[in-house]
């Protein structure tokens, strides 16, 4: 009966990840020889992970990238004149951290879209925030609010 309530509290607090893994250690086999101190930071890792994951998810969702790209993908052998050290400082979000802006200029058909979603591809997969626009809409958008 206790379990059965621990496991109620733990639905009402909204603490899926600790509950599916006490679900897992109570039907699975292979909890009973490690410690308290090891179950429940099993459960504990098990809610972060979930919690990360989640977070994750909403920050791509929020991001609104055109592409799945991926700044390990990025060809710098294509004749767009990017230099691989400039970008793969861009990667590292340093930028980000200063509060900076990323603004991605060039002609017609060089890549600027794929090299956007992955720049903020990588920063949602640190934990930053971003949003994906074209330029032409966020100078509406900022006519918009300034009207």
């Amino acid at each position: 009966m206790l379990l059965y309530q621990t496991m109620e509290k733990l639905s009402e607090m909204k603490l899926s990840g600790i509950l599916d893994g006490l679900r897992e250690q109570v039907d699975g086999d292979g909890y009973a020889d490690l410690s308290f101190e090891e179950r429940l930071g099993m459960l504990v890792d098990r809610e972060y992970v979930m919690r990360e994951n989640r977070r994750m998810t909403r920050r791509f969702r929020e991001a609104r990238l055109k592409l799945s790209a991926q700044v390990e993908d990025v060809d710098f052998q294509a004749a767009r004149g990017l230099d691989k050290g400039y970008f793969m400082e861009l990667a590292q979000g340093g930028w980000i951290s200063r509060r900076h802006n990323l603004v991605i200029a060039g002609p017609t058909g060089v890549g600027k879209t794929y090299l956007a979603c992955a720049l903020a591809h990588r920063a949602c997969r640190e934990g930053y925030r971003c949003l994906y626009t074209h330029f032409s809409d966020l100078v509406r958008e900022m006519s918009i609010s300034n009207a």
